[in-house]
C-alpha cells in the first residue's frame, strides 16, 4: 500500500517537455591568471555541478530558466558564489588562492548557502576525512566533531549526542528522509554504515522549525555520495583493517551518469572481534558485523529532477554483559545479541517553475529488531559461567525473544518562492505515518500507530553586511497504542494528541570581511516516545524494571546560540556558547521498588537548564601554507531546577591536532601527517545515580597520501588512535557501571582504489 502511494506521488510531479538552456564559463586564478583544473562548479538550488577541464573551463547542458546561485570551489583556493542569470553569455571567474579549507554547501539548512553565508551555524565534515583519522564507524567518527560524543555499549552500538543531547532529543536524517529505527533506546545504535555517506552535518539546538518533533536537541544530517559528473563513469573498491578487533572492512562501488540518468550502486561488509581494553582484556560479547548495499537512479533535466535511492543494512551486534570468554572469534555464538534489519527507500521529486521550485521527498522505513537472549536458562537449572558458552540452538533462524516491525512512511512538500528583493521564502507541510508491530515473546513497547503533520514557513532576508532568517511552524502527533500482557509485563492501551507551536529567528552580521556575528533564538519540542509512556517491564538491555507515565507531556525548550568567528590568510578562530531551558524535561530514575529481581526504575518531568559551548582556533601561517595547528574545547552542564546534574553530560575536553598537508603532482599526491592530543577532564559534576569518572589523555596520529598510477589513483591511509595503550572509561560509555574500559590502541590501515 505504502509503495502505491510513493508511486502516486511520483506519478503526480511527472514533467513535460520543455525547453533546454546551456551555460559555459571558466575559471581562472586570480593572481596568475592561470586556468583551475578541476573546481569544482555547482548550482545548490539545482543540485546540479560539474567540474573544469584542463583548461579551466565547465559546460552545463538542461539548466532551468531563472535566478540561482553558482558556487565555485576548488582545494587551495577561497569558495566563490555569484548569483547567475539563466540563460546568460559565457562567463570568466576568477577564484583567490587560500590556505582556508574549501566550503561546501550545507544541505540541512532551507536555503543552501556556504556555511560563511549561513545564518544558523552548521558543523560539516566529509566521512572520508573522519574515516581517515581512524573512525571504527560512522558513530565513532562523528565524535571529532566539536560539540558531538556518543553514548557507546562497546565498540558497535554508538549513539550520537549534541551538547550533552540524545536518542529521541536528536533527529537522524538520511536520504533526506528521517531517520526511524527505534531510536529511543540507549542500545540502539544508528544503523548506518559511513560506506556511502559523503558527509555529515550537524545542526547544534533546536531545528523543530525544519524538522518538527525530536529536533530538540540538535540534527545529525548524513548526505548521501553524489552521483558521477554528467558522461562520466566512476568505479571504486576500498579496504580498512582495525588492529584492536582485528576487524575488516571491504567496499565497492560502481556509478555512471549521462546528460539526464545517473546510476550507483554500492555494496560493503564489515566484521569485528571483541575489543581490547588499554590492559589488554577482550570485552566478552562486544563482536559486530555489518551488511550493507546502496543503490541510487537519479533523472534531470531542464524542468524536472528526481532521486531514488535505496539502503539496506543488516547489522548483528553482541550485546556486553562482562568480561568473560577471551577469543577474537566474529561469529556472535554468545547471547545477548541483536539482529537488526533496515530498508531504507527515499524519493526526491523537484519541479522547477520559473524562479521558484517545487520539492516534493517521500520515504519508506522497514524496521525489524530482534534481539535474542539467554534468560531462560536460569529457570533450566543453568548457572552464570554459562551464560556466555555457545548455544547452535539459539542463533539467527530461531526464536527471538524480542521481535519489533517499525514501519514509517513520510513526506516533506516544499514551495520556494520567487525571490521578491532581497527575500527568499519557503513554505511547507511535513508528515509521517508509523506502526509498530511485536512478534516476540518479550513486548517492550506495544503495537501503536503515531501520525505526525507540521505546517511552516520559513524566509531568509539578505542586506551587504546583514542576514535575517526566520519562521514559525506548528506541529500535531496522533499516536495510540493497544493494551497488551506480557510475561514482562502489562500496560493499558494510550490515546493521546500532542501539538506545538514554535519559532526561530537568527541573525548574522558581518562588519568586517574577515569577522562575522551570529545570534539565534530558537524553541523546539519533543513528544514523549512509547517507551516513556507505555513502559511496564524488565527492559534486559538496560538490566532494569521500567514503568512508564501515561501523563507525560511535551518537551519544549528555548536555546539562545551566540557564535564569533574570525579569519584572515593565516588564523582562523571562533567561539560558541548556547544557553538551553526545557520546560517537563523527561527523565527516569531508580526507586526502591523490586520487580522479578530488578531494580523499578519511573519516568518523570521537571524544568532543565543546559548551557555550555566550543572554543578554538587553526592556525596555518603564510608562507607556510601546508603547516596547520588546530585546537578545541568543548564544555556542556546540565542541570535540573532541584539544582541536581543531569546524567550522560560528557566531560570537558581539549583537542589539539598538529597537520601538514601537500598538494604537489606526481606519483604521490595529497600527502598529508597529523598528530592529535585528546585531553578529557575529570568529570565531577555528576547525577546522584552516578559515579565520577576519572580524565584520560589519548594520543593518535596518522600520515598518507595518493599513488598516481596513470588511468587510476590508490589513496593509503594509516592512522592510530589511543597509540599509548590508555586504560580508560568515558563517562558516556553505558559499560561504566560495569566497571569495563574503553578500546585500547587501534591502528587502521586503509586502502582506497579509484577507477
Amino acid at each position: 500500500m505504502k509503495v502505491n502511494i510513493i508511486l502516486v506521488l511520483l506519478l503526480a510531479v511527472t514533467p513535460h517537455i520543455y525547453a533546454q538552456n546551456e551555460l559555459s564559463g571558466s575559471v581562472m586564478d586570480a593572481e596568475t591568471g592561470e586556468p583551475v583544473f578541476s573546481a569544482n562548479v555547482y548550482f545548490p538550488q539545482l543540485d546540479k555541478g560539474t567540474v573544469t577541464d584542463l583548461d579551466g573551463n565547465f559546460t552545463f547542458k538542461n539548466l532551468p530558466e531563472g535566478n540561482y546561485n553558482l558556487l565555485i570551489s576548488s582545494i587551495g583556493y577561497s569558495s566563490f558564489s555569484r548569483d547567475i542569470r539563466i540563460p546568460s553569455e559565457a562567463l570568466e571567474f576568477q577564484i583567490s588562492p587560500s590556505a582556508i579549507e574549501m566550503e561546501e554547501v550545507i544541505i540541512s539548512t532551507p536555503f543552501h548557502q556556504l556555511q560563511s553565508e549561513n545564518v544558523m551555524k552548521v558543523e560539516r565534515e566529509s566521512v572520508s576525512e573522519l574515516n581517515r583519522k581512524g573512525a571504527v564507524t560512522l558513530a565513532d567518527g562523528i565524535t571529532q566533531i566539536a560539540g558531538v560524543e556518543s553514548l557507546t555499549t562497546g565498540v558497535g552500538i554508538g549513539k550520537p549526542v549534541i551538547r550533552g543531547l540524545s536518542s529521541n532529543r536528536v533527529l537522524v536524517y538520511t536520504q533526506g528522509v528521517r531517520l526511524e529505527n527505534q531510536q529511543y533506546g540507549d542500545e540502539h545504535g544508528l544503523g548506518i554504515s559511513s560506506k556511502g555517506i559523503g558527509s555529515v552535518e550537524v545542526i547544534k539546538g533546536p531545528a523543530s522549525l525544519l524538522y518538527g518533533s525530536d529536533a530538540i536537541g540538535g540534527v545529525l544530517y548524513l548526505n548521501p555520495e553524489s552521483y558521477a559528473s554528467a558522461n562520466n563513469t566512476q568505479a571504486e573498491f576500498s579496504g580498512d583493517y582495525f588492529s584492536n578487533t582485528l576487524g575488516y572492512q571491504g567496499s565497492a562501488m560502481a556509478k555512471t551518469s549521462g546528460e539526464k540518468l545517473k546510476f550507483l550502486a554500492r555494496g560493503s561488509y564489515a566484521a569485528h572481534s571483541d575489543y581490547e581494553t588499554g590492559d589488554g582484556q577482550r570485552v566478552t560479547n562486544t563482536r559486530f558485523n555489518e551488511k550493507d548495499l546502496k543503490a541510487g537512479i537519479g533523472y534531470q533535466d531542464s524542468k524536472y529532477k528526481a532521486d531514488l535511492r535505496y539502503n539496506y543494512n543488516r547489522s548483528n551486534i553482541g550485546i556486553p554483559e562482562e568480561i568473560g570468554v577471551q577469543n577474537t572469534d566474529k561469529e556472535l555464538h554468545l547471547l545477548p545479541y541483536q539482529e537488526i534489519d533496515n530498508h531504507i527507500v527515499s524519493l526526491e521529486n523537484r519541479l522547477f517553475l520559473p524562479n521558484s521550485s517545487l520539492d516534493l521527498k517521500v520515504g519508506y522505513q522497514f524496521n525489524n529488531r530482534k534481539e535474542f537472549e539467554d534468560h531462560h536458562h536460569d529457570e533450566e537449572g543453568h548457572d552464570e559461567e554459562e551464560e556466555h558458552q555457545e548455544h547452535e540452538e539459539e542463533l539467527p533462524g530461531e526464536h527471538p525473544a524480542l521481535e519489533m516491525h517499525l514501519e514509517t512512511l513520510s513526506y516533506n512538500l516544499k514551495y520556494n518562492l520567487p525571490e521578491t528583493g532581497n527575500f527568499e521564502t519557503i513554505f511547507g507541510v511535513q508528515g509521517m505515518h508509523q506502526t509498530n508491530s511485536n512478534f516476540g515473546e518479550e513486548i517492550l513497547i506495544p503495537d501503536a500507530e503515531t501520525v505526525d503533520f507540521g505546517i511552516f514557513g520559513t524566509t531568509h532576508y539578505h542586506l551587504e553586511n546583514w542576514d535575517f532568517q526566520g519562521g514559525i511552524r506548528y506541529d500535531k502527533r496522533s499516536l495510540k497504542s493497544i493494551s497488551y500482557e506480557s510475561a514482562e509485563g502489562t500496560a493499558t492501551g494510550l490515546d493521546r494528541n500532542f501539538n506545538s507551536l514554535n519559532g526561530a529567528f537568527g541573525i548574522k552580521y558581518q562588519p568586517l570581511k574577515k569577522f562575522a556575528v551570529r545570534l539565534n533564538l530558537a524553541s523546539g519540542f519533543r513528544a514523549p516516545n512509547l517507551a516513556e509512556l507505555t513502559s511496564n517491564g524488565t527492559h534486559n538491555g538496560a538490566n532494569r524494571y521500567e514503568v512508564g507515565n501515561a501523563s507525560l507531556s511535551n518537551e519544549q525548550n528555548f536555546q539562545v546560540d551566540l557564535s564569533l568567528e574570525w579569519r584572515n590568510r593565516h588564523f582562523e578562530a571562533f567561539a560558541n556558547a548556547f544557553h538551553n531551558s526545557i520546560n517537563d524535561y523527561i527523565f527516569i530514575s531508580p526507586s526502591e521498588d523490586v520487580i522479578d529481581g530488578e531494580q523499578v526504575f519511573y519516568y518523570f518531568q521537571d524544568n532543565a537548564n543546559l548551557y555550555g559551548g566550543e572554543l578554538g582556533f587553526h592556525l596555518h601561517p603564510h608562507p607556510l601554507d601546508w603547516l596547520h595547528f588546530e585546537s578545541s574545547f568543548e564544555t556542556v552542564t546540565g542541570k535540573l531546577s532541584s539544582d541536581e546534574y543531569l546524567p550522560l553530560i560528557p566531560a570537558n575536553s581539549l583537542t589539539n591536532t598538529f597537520r601538514v598537508e601537500f598538494e604537489e603532482e606526481g606519483f604521490f599526491q595529497n600527502k598529508y601527517a597529523f598528530l592529535r592530543l585528546r585531553s578529557v577532564f575529570d568529570k565531577k559534576n555528576i547525577n546522584i545515580f552516578e559515579s565520577e569518572t576519572e580524565g584520560y589523555n589519548l594520543l593518535g596520529a596518522g600520515f598518507g597520501g595518493k599513488v598516481n598510477l596513470g588511468g587510476s589513483m590508490v589513496e593509503i591511509n594509516i592512522s592510530g588512535n589511543n597509540l599509548l595503550n590508555k586504560d580508560y572509561i568515558s563517562h558516556l560509555s553505558r559499560l561504566k557501571q560495569d566497571n569495563i574500559s574503553n578500546i585500547g590502541r587501534n591502528i587502521m590501515v586503509s586502502l582506497l582504489w579509484n577507477i
